[in-house]
């Protein structure tokens, strides 16, 4: 596998303890301005093309969206609804909750209707979504093997069901940086009813330095945690505090070329901009009253997604490499038909919004946009009458991409009749980080790190960009 980036390592280490009087001011200077580890030429060794995109914002549906309700109609299951669901097609696969030894088929109880020329078939509990269709890839033959919510998860956002690994934010953090200077490279936001932990392994720059971690932005109290000085302590202070530190540390770098100390050094100087930066990013009252028509935000709402949908914009219009969005309360073991309805009227027309929103402003094309949880749904139900919910079901469901690259309009692959597996085109995590990179001008197989010995990759050793998706 080739070294890349850690070749790109090895020089920084060198630049770092290089020179008579170890990092001087110019040189750690230029370690905390914001950068691109991959020059246009290519010259990182990961960077094979001109890039579609620029960012990238991750709309995580946490907790398993029933594909079958929403994106993969299957008139079969509403003809046969009752029925146990045939041996054959369950096979020996294992539950997370169903018990029953004969799980009974259960058809959607809403509508699905064809929108824009492309026909995208959408669920009527997503109007304001299908009313962007046609900006829209659809992807109905995406499959995992890991049914359980944490490694699942890990999984979506790692490409490892084992906790420790980098996430794609902190990937795409450490191999392009980010444009902006007083704002970090990867920003987490969350939203929604907390059924799930919602840990912060989700978006760890694991053993990447730990400057590459996502920074969680919140919507009560201080944006970002410890970010305000104590009192008492008055902006001029704090800036002498960390000159002095910035001084110790640098000769700590200097000896020992840790790269922790220097993303030591890069945290508090990030801290110190986003002291003024954040709070002017997360007030949205001034965003016009149209803004917030088509968003539905209100401004001081807490936890809501259609405001962290709105901020999103206001980040990728900053610099920000890659937002995360998580939406917790996806996961319907029961009360599917009430608790589904008020996941979707929470996030429907917020998504939609970000699609346009984006698109008017001329940010579309060079930010990928991606739509998705860590499973899907079962076609049988939990439990039996009006309270039944669906388990977790990893063997074929739905995500979606938009913008940055992705040809709009289209749908790729299917599940069988039932909605249970993958069947045609199956799509695997590791072909959407591929792509995902590949929008973004990285070589998958390329962009490397070298941990304990050996060099790891976002991919693992698996994936190959899907061509048929990609302008």
């Amino acid at each position: 596998m080739s070294a890349g980036p850690s070749l790109l390592e090895s020089t920084r280490r060198q630049f770092l303890s290089g020179g008579a009087g170890g990092i001087g001011t110019l040189a750690l200077a230029s370690l905390l301005a914001p950068r691109s580890l991959g020059g246009a030429d290519g010259s990182a060794g990961f960077l094979r093309h001109a890039p579609r995109a620029k960012r990238v914002i991750s709309l995580f549906m946490s907790g398993g969206p029933s594909h079958i309700d929403l994106f993969d109609p299957k008139p079969l299951l509403t003809e046969r609804d009752g029925e146990p669901i045939p041996k054959s097609v369950i096979k020996d696969h294992k539950f997370a909750m169903i018990k029953e030894a004969d799980p009974r088929i259960k058809g959607s109880p809403w509508k699905f209707a064809r929108h824009g020329g492309s026909g995208l078939d959408v669920s009527e509990l997503l109007p304001h979504t299908a009313s962007v269709a046609d900006d829209l890839c659809m992807i109905r033959s995406v499959r995992t093997e890991t049914f359980n919510h944490g490694p699942a998860i890990s999984f979506m956002t790692t490409g490892s069901a084992r906790y420790g690994r980098p996430t794609l934010g902190a990937w795409l953090s450490y191999g392009l940086g980010g444009e902006a200077e007083d704002l970090p490279a990867f920003v987490v936001l969350a939203s929604g009813v907390k059924i799930q932990p919602l840990l912060d392994s989700y978006w760890s720059s694991g053993f990447l330095p730990s400057q590459h971690q996502g920074v969680e932005f919140r919507s009560r109290g201080d944006p970002v945690l410890f970010l305000s000085n104590p009192d008492g302590v008055s902006s001029a202070a704090r800036r002498e505090q960390l000159d002095l530190l910035g001084q110790l540390n640098g000769r700590q770098l200097a000896r020992f070329n840790d790269p922790e100390i220097a993303a030591r050094i890069a945290g508090f100087e990030l801290a110190y901009r986003m002291q003024t930066s954040v709070p002017e990013l997360m007030d949205i009252s001034s965003e016009t009253a149209a803004t917030h028509e088509l968003y539905g935000t209100e401004p001081g709402r807490p936890l809501s997604f259609a405001n962290n949908c709105l901020l999103a914009r206001r980040l990728a219009e900053r610099g920000v490499r890659f937002i995360q969005l998580f939406d917790m309360g996806w996961d319907q073991h029961a009360n599917l038909a009430k608790d589904l309805e008020r996941q979707c009227l929470g996030i429907d027309r917020a998504v939609a919004a970000l699609i346009t929103d984006l698109k008017r402003r001329g940010l579309l094309g060079e930010t990928l946009v991606m739509w998705g949880g860590e499973f899907g749904r079962t076609p049988m139900s939990q439990g039996r009458g009006e309270d039944y919910g669906r388990d977790h079901h990893p063997h074929g469901f739905c995500m979606w991409l938009a913008g940055g690259g992705i040809r709009p309009g289209m749908t790729l692959g299917s599940t069988d009749e039932f909605g249970y597996h993958a069947q045609e085109e199956r799509v695997s995590l590791f072909d959407l980080n591929a792509t995902v990179l590949h929008c973004l001008g990285i070589d998958h197989r390329r962009l490397t790190y070298r941990f304990q010995g050996r060099d790891f990759r976002l991919t693992d050793v698996e994936g190959a960009p899907i061509r048929a998706v990609m302008l």
